[in-house]
Protein backbone atom coordinates (compact mmCIF):
# COMPACT_ATOMS: atom_id res chain seq x y z
CA UNK A 1 0.00 0.00 0.00
CA UNK A 2 1.61 3.23 -0.99
CA UNK A 3 1.76 5.99 1.98
CA UNK A 4 2.50 9.76 1.65
CA UNK A 5 4.18 11.51 4.19
CA UNK A 6 3.50 14.69 5.04
CA UNK A 7 4.84 15.36 7.78
CA UNK A 8 8.79 15.99 8.48
CA UNK A 9 11.71 14.81 6.06
CA UNK A 10 12.32 11.51 8.70
CA UNK A 11 8.72 10.89 7.56
CA UNK A 12 8.92 11.04 4.14
CA UNK A 13 12.40 9.29 3.97
CA UNK A 14 10.54 6.02 4.95
CA UNK A 15 7.35 6.62 2.61
CA UNK A 16 6.85 3.27 0.18
CA UNK A 17 7.00 5.24 -2.72
CA UNK A 18 10.37 6.69 -1.99
CA UNK A 19 11.46 3.47 -0.52
CA UNK A 20 10.36 2.09 -4.41
CA UNK A 21 12.21 4.60 -6.15
CA UNK A 22 15.44 3.96 -4.08
CA UNK A 23 15.26 0.05 -4.61
CA UNK A 24 14.60 0.47 -8.18
CA UNK A 25 17.70 3.03 -8.53
CA UNK A 26 19.74 0.57 -6.61
CA UNK A 27 18.29 -2.00 -9.01
CA UNK A 28 19.56 -0.18 -11.45
CA UNK A 29 22.78 0.55 -9.93
CA UNK A 30 23.32 -3.31 -9.41
CA UNK A 31 22.04 -3.84 -13.36
CA UNK A 32 24.50 -0.80 -14.53
CA UNK A 33 27.71 -2.58 -12.41
CA UNK A 34 26.97 -5.76 -13.76
CA UNK A 35 26.71 -4.72 -17.50
CA UNK A 36 30.12 -2.74 -16.92
CA UNK A 37 31.57 -5.64 -15.77
CA UNK A 38 30.26 -7.87 -18.58
CA UNK A 39 31.78 -4.71 -21.03
CA UNK A 40 34.95 -5.21 -19.33
CA UNK A 41 35.11 -8.76 -20.11
CA UNK A 42 33.95 -7.92 -23.34
CA UNK A 43 36.88 -5.62 -24.25
CA UNK A 44 38.93 -8.13 -23.41
CA UNK A 45 37.80 -11.27 -25.25
CA UNK A 46 37.28 -8.31 -28.75
CA UNK A 47 41.43 -7.10 -27.90
CA UNK A 48 42.30 -11.28 -27.99
CA UNK A 49 40.28 -12.11 -30.93
CA UNK A 50 41.84 -8.96 -32.49
CA UNK A 51 45.44 -9.87 -31.86
CA UNK A 52 44.46 -13.36 -32.93
CA UNK A 53 43.22 -12.25 -36.18
CA UNK A 54 46.22 -9.85 -36.89
CA UNK A 55 48.48 -12.74 -36.18
CA UNK A 56 46.68 -15.26 -38.47
CA UNK A 57 46.66 -12.79 -41.50
CA UNK A 58 50.72 -11.98 -40.69
CA UNK A 59 50.68 -16.02 -41.39
CA UNK A 60 48.59 -16.18 -43.94
CA UNK A 61 50.38 -13.35 -45.76
CA UNK A 62 53.77 -15.65 -45.16
CA UNK A 63 52.19 -18.66 -46.60
CA UNK A 64 51.03 -16.86 -49.72
CA UNK A 65 54.83 -15.24 -50.08
CA UNK A 66 55.93 -18.81 -49.85
CA UNK A 67 53.44 -19.94 -52.11
CA UNK A 68 55.03 -17.84 -54.52
CA UNK A 69 58.27 -18.38 -53.90
CA UNK A 70 57.59 -22.22 -54.05
CA UNK A 71 55.91 -21.73 -57.43
CA UNK A 72 58.56 -19.48 -59.26
CA UNK A 73 61.01 -22.74 -57.70
CA UNK A 74 58.53 -25.44 -59.66
CA UNK A 75 58.99 -23.35 -62.28
CA UNK A 76 62.37 -23.51 -62.38
CA UNK A 77 62.72 -27.25 -61.74
CA UNK A 78 60.42 -27.90 -64.75
CA UNK A 79 62.63 -25.54 -66.86
CA UNK A 80 66.13 -27.78 -65.67
CA UNK A 81 64.18 -30.91 -66.24
CA UNK A 82 62.87 -29.88 -69.78
CA UNK A 83 67.08 -28.71 -70.18
CA UNK A 84 68.37 -31.77 -69.12
CA UNK A 85 66.40 -33.99 -71.07
CA UNK A 86 67.16 -31.98 -74.42
CA UNK A 87 70.90 -32.41 -73.32
CA UNK A 88 70.35 -35.80 -72.58
CA UNK A 89 68.63 -36.18 -76.03
CA UNK A 90 71.07 -34.75 -77.54
CA UNK A 91 74.39 -36.50 -76.12
CA UNK A 92 72.31 -39.94 -76.81
CA UNK A 93 72.18 -38.44 -80.71
CA UNK A 94 75.40 -37.35 -80.55
CA UNK A 95 77.21 -40.69 -79.51
CA UNK A 96 74.74 -42.74 -82.37
CA UNK A 97 75.66 -40.73 -85.12
CA UNK A 98 79.14 -40.91 -84.29
CA UNK A 99 78.72 -44.78 -84.53
CA UNK A 100 80.40 -46.18 -81.82
CA UNK A 101 77.82 -46.63 -79.32
CA UNK A 102 78.20 -50.24 -79.29
CA UNK A 103 80.57 -51.93 -76.68
CA UNK A 104 81.62 -54.73 -79.06
CA UNK A 105 82.40 -52.19 -81.89
CA UNK A 106 84.46 -50.48 -79.21
CA UNK A 107 86.72 -53.29 -78.41
CA UNK A 108 87.08 -54.62 -81.55
CA UNK A 109 87.94 -51.21 -83.05
CA UNK A 110 90.35 -49.93 -80.01
CA UNK A 111 94.34 -50.37 -80.71
CA UNK A 112 94.62 -51.40 -77.32
CA UNK A 113 92.14 -52.36 -74.23
CA UNK A 114 92.85 -49.72 -72.54
CA UNK A 115 91.37 -47.68 -75.23
CA UNK A 116 88.65 -49.31 -75.37
CA UNK A 117 88.01 -48.92 -71.93
CA UNK A 118 88.94 -45.43 -72.13
CA UNK A 119 86.25 -45.22 -74.45
CA UNK A 120 83.66 -46.87 -72.86
CA UNK A 121 84.23 -44.73 -69.46
CA UNK A 122 83.66 -41.86 -71.57
CA UNK A 123 80.16 -43.24 -73.39
CA UNK A 124 79.41 -43.88 -69.67
CA UNK A 125 80.28 -40.32 -67.99
CA UNK A 126 78.54 -38.94 -70.85
CA UNK A 127 75.10 -40.98 -70.20
CA UNK A 128 75.22 -41.08 -66.54
CA UNK A 129 75.88 -37.17 -66.34
CA UNK A 130 73.00 -36.65 -68.68
CA UNK A 131 71.05 -39.10 -66.44
CA UNK A 132 72.10 -37.28 -62.99
CA UNK A 133 70.56 -34.33 -64.17
CA UNK A 134 67.69 -35.76 -65.81
CA UNK A 135 66.67 -37.74 -62.16
CA UNK A 136 67.85 -34.70 -60.20
CA UNK A 137 65.57 -32.51 -62.32
CA UNK A 138 62.71 -35.09 -61.40
CA UNK A 139 63.32 -35.58 -58.10
CA UNK A 140 63.25 -31.48 -57.54
CA UNK A 141 59.99 -31.12 -59.02
CA UNK A 142 58.27 -34.06 -57.12
CA UNK A 143 59.70 -32.32 -53.91
CA UNK A 144 58.36 -28.90 -55.18
CA UNK A 145 54.79 -30.60 -56.01
CA UNK A 146 54.98 -32.12 -52.36
CA UNK A 147 55.47 -29.10 -50.81
CA UNK A 148 52.96 -26.84 -53.33
CA UNK A 149 50.24 -28.96 -51.94
CA UNK A 150 51.40 -29.11 -48.19
CA UNK A 151 51.55 -25.07 -48.95
CA UNK A 152 47.90 -25.41 -50.10
CA UNK A 153 46.45 -27.33 -47.24
CA UNK A 154 48.49 -25.16 -44.73
CA UNK A 155 46.80 -21.67 -46.76
CA UNK A 156 43.00 -23.58 -46.48
CA UNK A 157 43.77 -23.98 -43.02
CA UNK A 158 44.82 -20.32 -42.28
CA UNK A 159 42.15 -19.18 -44.29
CA UNK A 160 39.48 -21.35 -42.87
CA UNK A 161 40.79 -19.82 -39.10
CA UNK A 162 41.05 -16.38 -40.66
CA UNK A 163 37.60 -16.26 -41.42
CA UNK A 164 36.28 -17.77 -38.16
CA UNK A 165 38.66 -15.47 -36.24
CA UNK A 166 37.05 -12.14 -38.10
CA UNK A 167 33.45 -13.69 -37.35
CA UNK A 168 34.06 -13.91 -33.75
CA UNK A 169 35.92 -10.38 -33.76
CA UNK A 170 32.37 -9.59 -35.73
CA UNK A 171 29.84 -11.07 -32.87
CA UNK A 172 32.18 -9.61 -29.99
CA UNK A 173 31.99 -5.81 -31.31
CA UNK A 174 28.48 -5.96 -32.22
CA UNK A 175 27.89 -7.44 -28.49
CA UNK A 176 30.05 -4.91 -27.32
CA UNK A 177 28.10 -1.80 -28.87
CA UNK A 178 24.88 -3.32 -27.48
CA UNK A 179 26.11 -3.79 -23.85
CA UNK A 180 27.55 0.40 -24.21
CA UNK A 181 23.86 0.98 -25.79
CA UNK A 182 22.14 -1.05 -22.71
CA UNK A 183 24.39 1.06 -20.01
CA UNK A 184 23.22 4.25 -21.88
CA UNK A 185 20.02 3.18 -21.57
CA UNK A 186 20.37 1.97 -17.70
CA UNK A 187 22.23 5.61 -16.77
CA UNK A 188 19.33 7.18 -18.28
CA UNK A 189 16.82 5.10 -16.35
CA UNK A 190 19.03 5.63 -12.82
CA UNK A 191 19.03 9.76 -13.93
CA UNK A 192 15.06 9.45 -14.02
CA UNK A 193 14.68 7.63 -11.20
CA UNK A 194 17.32 10.12 -8.91
CA UNK A 195 15.23 12.97 -10.68
CA UNK A 196 12.00 11.32 -9.05
CA UNK A 197 13.22 10.92 -5.67
CA UNK A 198 14.80 14.73 -5.83
CA UNK A 199 10.95 15.30 -6.92
CA UNK A 200 9.47 13.71 -3.91
CA UNK A 201 11.70 15.38 -1.78
CA UNK A 202 10.75 18.39 -2.99
CA UNK A 203 7.19 17.55 -2.84
CA UNK A 204 7.67 16.52 0.75
CA UNK A 205 9.24 19.42 1.76
CA UNK A 206 6.40 21.73 0.31
CA UNK A 207 3.85 19.66 2.08
CA UNK A 208 5.82 20.32 5.32
CA UNK A 209 5.41 23.80 5.16
CA UNK A 210 1.93 23.67 3.74
CA UNK A 211 0.76 21.24 6.85
CA UNK A 212 2.37 23.36 9.52
CA UNK A 213 0.76 26.41 7.49
CA UNK A 214 -2.73 24.37 7.81
CA UNK A 215 -2.67 23.25 11.00
CA UNK A 216 -1.67 26.75 12.54
CA UNK A 217 -4.48 27.96 10.65
CA UNK A 218 -7.03 25.56 12.17
CA UNK A 219 -5.49 26.29 15.71
CA UNK A 220 -6.05 30.10 15.45
CA UNK A 221 -9.73 29.37 14.72
CA UNK A 222 -10.65 28.36 17.96
CA UNK A 223 -12.11 25.50 19.27
CA UNK A 224 -14.79 23.12 17.18
CA UNK A 225 -18.10 24.58 18.05
CA UNK A 226 -20.43 21.60 19.14
CA UNK A 227 -23.23 21.21 16.45
CA UNK A 228 -26.89 19.80 17.83
CA UNK A 229 -27.35 16.44 16.51
CA UNK A 230 -23.84 15.47 15.04
CA UNK A 231 -23.55 11.94 15.35
CA UNK A 232 -19.54 12.04 15.48
CA UNK A 233 -18.16 10.93 18.78
CA UNK A 234 -16.84 13.88 20.62
CA UNK A 235 -12.76 13.25 20.84
CA UNK A 236 -11.73 10.84 23.41
CA UNK A 237 -8.78 10.89 24.89
CA UNK A 238 -6.05 8.93 23.50
CA UNK A 239 -4.64 5.96 25.02
CA UNK A 240 -1.00 4.37 25.03
CA UNK A 241 -0.72 1.02 23.83
CA UNK A 242 2.36 -1.23 22.76
CA UNK A 243 2.71 -0.44 19.60
CA UNK A 244 1.54 3.82 19.79
CA UNK A 245 -1.39 6.02 21.04
CA UNK A 246 -4.75 4.83 20.18
CA UNK A 247 -7.80 6.50 19.25
CA UNK A 248 -11.00 5.75 18.63
CA UNK A 249 -12.79 7.54 15.59
CA UNK A 250 -15.50 7.61 12.97
CA UNK A 251 -13.72 6.54 9.96
CA UNK A 252 -15.52 7.17 6.38
CA UNK A 253 -14.37 6.92 2.59
CA UNK A 254 -13.40 8.91 0.26
CA UNK A 255 -12.06 8.09 -3.74
CA UNK A 256 -11.43 12.31 -5.78
CA UNK A 257 -8.42 12.53 -7.75
CA UNK A 258 -5.74 14.99 -7.62
CA UNK A 259 -4.12 16.44 -4.69
CA UNK A 260 -4.32 16.82 -0.43
CA UNK A 261 -4.21 19.60 1.50
CA UNK A 262 -0.66 19.72 1.62
CA UNK A 263 -0.02 18.93 -2.11
CA UNK A 264 1.08 15.82 -2.36
CA UNK A 265 -0.77 13.44 -4.69
CA UNK A 266 -4.03 11.55 -3.43
CA UNK A 267 -3.19 7.93 -3.14
CA UNK A 268 -3.67 4.80 -1.12
CA UNK A 269 -2.62 5.24 2.54
CA UNK A 270 -3.90 9.37 2.34
CA UNK A 271 -6.00 10.02 5.55
CA UNK A 272 -7.71 13.06 5.47
CA UNK A 273 -7.60 14.67 9.71
CA UNK A 274 -8.93 17.08 12.31
CA UNK A 275 -5.02 18.53 12.17
CA UNK A 276 -6.12 19.85 15.84
CA UNK A 277 -6.97 16.29 16.91
CA UNK A 278 -3.93 14.68 14.86
CA UNK A 279 -1.08 16.45 13.68
CA UNK A 280 -0.61 16.24 9.80
CA UNK A 281 2.03 14.00 9.27
CA UNK A 282 1.09 11.69 11.68
CA UNK A 283 1.23 7.77 10.56
CA UNK A 284 -1.41 5.50 12.03
CA UNK A 285 -2.13 1.90 11.91
CA UNK A 286 -6.55 1.74 10.66
CA UNK A 287 -8.45 -1.93 11.16
CA UNK A 288 -9.41 -3.40 8.05
CA UNK A 289 -7.37 -0.54 6.13
CA UNK A 290 -3.90 -1.08 7.14
CA UNK A 291 -0.71 1.67 7.00
CA UNK A 292 -1.90 5.44 6.37
CA UNK A 293 -0.86 9.02 7.05
CA UNK A 294 -2.56 12.62 7.69
CA UNK A 295 -1.81 14.10 5.01
CA UNK A 296 -4.80 15.89 3.95
CA UNK A 297 -7.94 18.20 5.67
CA UNK A 298 -11.45 18.56 4.77
CA UNK A 299 -14.41 20.91 6.01
CA UNK A 300 -16.37 18.19 7.42
CA UNK A 301 -13.51 16.34 9.25
CA UNK A 302 -13.96 17.73 12.60
CA UNK A 303 -13.07 16.08 16.07
CA UNK A 304 -12.83 12.58 15.79
CA UNK A 305 -13.40 12.04 12.44
CA UNK A 306 -10.96 10.67 9.56
CA UNK A 307 -11.50 10.18 6.05
CA UNK A 308 -9.74 7.03 4.14
CA UNK A 309 -8.94 7.38 0.58
CA UNK A 310 -9.81 4.07 -1.46
CA UNK A 311 -8.74 3.97 -5.40
CA UNK A 312 -12.37 3.34 -6.83
CA UNK A 313 -15.99 4.84 -5.57
CA UNK A 314 -17.49 1.26 -5.08
CA UNK A 315 -14.51 0.61 -2.48
CA UNK A 316 -15.42 3.77 -0.83
CA UNK A 317 -18.88 3.37 -0.49
CA UNK A 318 -17.83 -0.39 0.75
CA UNK A 319 -16.08 1.18 3.70
CA UNK A 320 -18.91 3.30 4.58
CA UNK A 321 -18.39 4.87 8.05
CA UNK A 322 -17.06 2.78 10.34
CA UNK A 323 -16.08 3.29 14.53
CA UNK A 324 -12.62 1.62 14.64
CA UNK A 325 -9.60 2.23 17.08
CA UNK A 326 -6.43 3.32 15.17
CA UNK A 327 -3.18 3.03 16.34
CA UNK A 328 -1.28 6.81 16.13
CA UNK A 329 2.46 6.33 15.79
Amino acid sequence: MLVLAAGSPAAAGTSPRERALRAQENALASRLHGATLDLYALDSRLRASQEKLTQLQREAASLRAQAIQLTQQIGAAVRTLSISQRNLGANLRMLYEQGDTDPLAVILGAESLNDAVSTLDGLKAVSDQSNHFVVAALLARHRLQALHVTLATQRARIASAVRAAASTTRSLADARANRLSFISGLRAQQQLKTSQIQALEAAVQRAEVKSQTLTAAVAASGPVPSVVGDPSPAPPAATPSSGGRTLVVSATGYSLPGHTATGLPVGPGIVAVDPTVIPLGTRMTIPGYGEGVAADVGSGIRGAMIDLWFPTVAQAYGWGRRTVTITLH
